[in-house]
């Protein structure tokens, strides 16, 4: 089923490599690309909190 012995491949030390779709290369950059948009949207959000540079409970509007 998944051992198929067509397409293109490169072997090496009785491994074969064959070349991925493009779909599945397209995909894996659309989620790469998501991945890194989510990491800097919460550098954006958390930075100052993870770098100590403010407290967790300050700047939420909370006067009291």
């Amino acid at each position: 089923m998944a051992g198929g012995h067509h397409g293109e491949g490169v072997t090496y030390k009785g491994v074969t490599l064959h070349k991925p779709k493009r779909w599945h290369t397209v995909t894996g950059k659309g989620m790469c690309a998501v991945m890194w948009f989510w990491i800097l949207y919460r550098a954006k959000q958390d930075g100052p909190v993870v770098l100590g540079w403010r407290h967790p409970w300050e700047g939420h509007g909370h006067d009291h």
